[in-house]
């Protein structure tokens, strides 16, 4: 989450670049820039960008695995053999 005491203006965080990439590491916490008055861009290190594009990543495989376990349960599943058909076609793998 985003914790609002830490928005600054693009300009001030032009001006004391170095500070601000020092607390963004320790910190491992978003910064929001702000352009006229109005938040327009988030700012953190690179490890914790990774880790939360990990955990979307987990979060929307696990979706997809519900969903599909849901499917089956309708039993609106294909066979394997179909499905493998299917995929071969449609990015033209043959086998």
């Amino acid at each position: 989450m985003i914790d609002l005491r830490e928005v600054r203006s693009v300009t001030e965080f032009q001006r004391n670049i170095k500070d601000y990439v020092s607390q963004l590491k320790a910190k491992k916490a978003p910064l929001v820039l702000t352009v006229n008055g109005r938040a327009e861009l988030v700012v953190q290190n690179a490890e914790s960008y990774q880790e939360m594009l990990d955990r979307l990543e987990r979060a929307e495989t696990l979706a997809a695995i519900r969903r599909g376990m849901e499917q089956a349960e309708r039993g609106e599943g294909i066979p394997l053999e179909e499905a493998e058909e299917r995929l071969r076609k449609k990015h033209g793998f043959s086998r």
